[in-house]
């Protein structure tokens, strides 16, 4: 038996685990071969199957397209690799590849190992309160990370200067690592991950709630402002226009003259025109005494006396 002493892959992709075999009958043997693949040696295996090697033509019940894992190859060809689809973290590690023909009482067995490499990445980033032992809570924010290589933790200020005191960091998994710092409502911290295969980082609180916050002030501030311009508008047209009123204290009485005309038809035939008298009092800009005009409907109109129609 023959294969490959170490598959490097990087997690999602498939990886395929090379194995083969050869015997000295192969071309004549016609029996049946049984092929296992397991995750140690002598264990349960999670993956076997077996075809007859009648014929060369026609498939095997060795592939399977839609599971995890299958067969890469044809055992009747000596071929017993294994394919692992969209490997994960949790694939990697050891497999043994196992062989069996008619007449033999045990597997032949081969060890190979699987390598999935996983760029760092947080999984989480929150506030975690914790009871104290004097009886208080400890806020506290926690950074949960994962890669292939184990990454490192680092926390960061909002100067991106690097904390050093009372950060805990301890390894919960394989690939995990859980750090966390003390944390005061209204601080800006980041948790920067790092290993040989990349970097990344984020920052608590999100950075569109910080932006968020930063917009509501400026949208208050506008609405203000618009409704002050508003108000200043209403009240300087409500001033303009007393204004005006106040600058023409006769004009009413010259458009009602304009505007009602003495016609003959006016009147009845058979009616008297009686002589009515009103005073009407002009205010100069000077400071001349006020002048009395003296209204008359008789028909001899005087110089400076004003007339006007009055009907019975």
């Amino acid at each position: 038996m023959v294969v490959s002493p170490e598959v490097t892959v990087s997690r999602g992709e498939d990886a395929v685990l090379n194995c083969s075999f050869t015997h000295p009958q192969q071309q004549s043997y016609s029996g049946t071969i049984a092929v296992k693949w397991a995750r140690a040696s002598n264990s349960v295996p999670f993956f076997r199957c077996s075809v007859r090697n009648e014929s060369m033509e026609g498939p095997t019940n060795c592939s399977f397209p839609e599971l995890k894992h299958s067969l890469h190859g044809d055992p009747r060809r000596g071929e017993l690799s294994l394919l692992i689809r969209e490997a994960q973290l949790n694939d990697n590690g050891e497999y043994f590849c196992g062989v069996k023909l008619d007449g033999r009482s045990d597997y032949r067995e081969k060890k190979t190992k699987l390598y999935v490499k996983a760029e760092p990445q947080i999984l989480s980033l929150s506030v975690v309160e914790t009871p104290s032992d004097s009886g208080n809570t400890t806020r506290r924010l926690q950074c949960e990370v994962e890669g292939n290589a184990l990454p490192k933790v680092v926390w960061l200020l909002v100067s991106r200067k690097m904390m050093e005191n009372q950060v805990k960091t301890s390894q919960t998994g394989p690939y995990r690592v859980t750090s966390s710092v003390p944390y005061s409502e209204g601080e800006v911290l980041t948790c920067r991950v790092e290993s040989e295969l990349g970097e990344a980082e984020r920052t608590y609180p999100p950075s569109n709630t910080i932006q968020h916050s930063k917009m509501i002030a400026p949208i208050i501030c506008g609405v203000l402002v618009v409704l002050l311009i508003s108000a200043g508008v209403i009240v300087y047209c409500l001033r303009k226009r007393r204004a005006q009123d106040d600058t023409s204290p006769v004009h009413g009485n010259a458009d009602v003259v304009a505007n009602h005309q003495v016609r003959a038809s006016d009147s009845p035939a058979d009616a008297e025109i009686q002589l009515v008298y009103s005073t009407v009092t002009l205010t100069d800009s000077n400071t001349s005494p006020p002048l009395h005009v003296i209204n008359s409907t008789q028909q001899h109109e005087e110089q400076g006396v004003l007339y006007s129609p009055v009907r019975e």
